[in-house]
């Protein structure tokens, strides 16, 4: 997804800051659901399996806190706004 136009540079990175969160959610997702259905019948996950989890995990956490940074760093209403709208 592009980051639109007419943004200040604080607002491009918090879009872009939301992107990668977002992305980051959807491959632990995705891992967690693979792991959960592949071991639905029973089993447990392997050590590497878990590991990829963790690390898609961290990951996550990281684009969070990034996301959350660049947010605050957004001072102007309409443009929080604008980026609220742009998230939906």
């Amino acid at each position: 997804m592009q980051i639109p136009d007419g943004l200040s540079e604080q607002a491009k990175i918090a879009y872009q800051a939301f992107l990668d969160m977002k992305e980051s959610k959807a491959a632990h997702f995705s891992c967690l659901e693979a792991i959960e259905s592949k071991y639905k019948a029973g089993g447990a996950p392997s050590i590497a399996e878990n590991l990829e989890l963790e690390k898609l995990l961290a990951a996550h956490d990281k684009n969070v806190l990034a996301f959350k940074t660049a947010m605050a760093a957004v001072t102007d209403a309409d443009e929080r706004q604008t980026l609220v709208e742009l998230m939906s």
